[in-house]
């Protein structure tokens, strides 16, 4: 095994844990802000007693206020216990805007890509087109839902493929992290009797992102598609996104599931749907034959300029 620096390799002067250590304390990272806001979230109507949101409220609620203080959490953990800079967990290089941004885009795409594969194969049917542009209301929250899914998108970026990646990779090599990243990224993503097709989805979501990160020596671009990915998807077609429907009139074209389960990816959306795991395999192979073909040629001298997309 063959420990290495991900995206800097500026020392940790702290405490890194071991590791083995480290998926099991993002786990509890994870579940501390949960665990500390459910009961009062659930007070106050945000969300009903299995978790599920309640309304927009809910919605906004649960996308901002667990996320935010597990992104702090975090933060603090590698600034006062670890104590490396945050570029050590991705947090690097010029542009950090411009690279987001551009991530957004890719998001909104490749998860159109998904979506319109499922429409072509039967398991959509349209309805009504551009019911958001309709409603200056429902154009605010589109907005709105946009800033939210940057703070839960982008911090599920920070903990996964920024920290607890370059953590185990310090500790072990990069195979292992990825493959302890994606299993910890499923775990958290799993409900009790869900079908196998959906955690696999899970997983290859993960490792998609990991080679992202790990192609672009940063995680400003993963951050950006993973916020357009979930944007776009619960604002752009009045499907669930992860399970959960932000009941918004669509911004493109409102589709309705017709078919079976795993063509349309039932209740959870067209994450659970055994096209977006066909998506995710091709595009990881993709990148890895990108990423070589790069070291191959920088090995033969010939430069090939790194990308912040896939």
């Amino acid at each position: 095994m063959t420990p290495v620096s991900l995206y800097s390799p500026e020392p940790a002067r702290g405490w890194l844990p071991w590791g083995l250590l480290a998926p099991i304390l993002l786990i509890v990272f994870v579940a501390a802000p949960v665990l500390a806001t459910d009961g009062w979230m659930q007070a106050n109507h945000f969300l009903e007693p299995m978790g599920a949101p309640i309304g927009l409220r809910g919605f906004y609620a649960l996308l901002t206020i667990p996320f935010a203080l597990n992104l702090l959490e975090v933060l603090a953990w590698v600034r006062w216990v670890e104590r490396r800079p945050f570029t050590t967990i991705g947090l690097v290089g010029p542009q950090p805007l411009h690279k987001f941004l551009h991530g957004i885009a890719i998001g909104a795409g490749t998860v159109s890509i998904v979506v319109i594969s499922i429409w072509i194969a039967g398991g959509l049917q349209a309805g009504g087109f551009f019911a958001a542009w309709r409603s200056p209301m429902s154009l605010m929250h589109v907005v709105l839902l946009l800033a939210s899914f940057v703070l839960q998108a982008g911090t599920e970026e920070i903990i996964f493929r920024g920290w607890l990646l370059s953590a185990v990779a310090r500790k072990f090599n990069v195979a292992i992290a990825v493959l302890l990243v994606s299993l910890a990224f499923t775990f958290l993503h799993y409900s009790p009797h869900q079908p196998l097709r959906i955690v696999s989805c899970s997983f290859l979501f993960s490792v998609f992102a990991c080679v992202w990160a790990l192609h672009a020596k940063s995680i400003w671009g993963v951050m950006g598609w993973h916020t357009g990915w979930n944007w776009l998807l619960s604002t752009g077609f009045e499907l669930p996104v992860t399970g959960i429907d932000a009941n918004l009139p669509a911004l493109l074209v409102a589709l309705r599931p017709h078919g079976p389960d795993l063509l349309t990816g039932g209740t959870e959306g067209p994450e659970g749907s055994v096209l977006c795991s066909v998506f995710f395999v091709v595009a990881i192979a993709l990148m890895i034959w990108r990423r070589r073909a790069r070291e191959a040629a920088a090995a033969a001298g010939v430069g090939i300029r790194t990308e912040e997309s896939p």
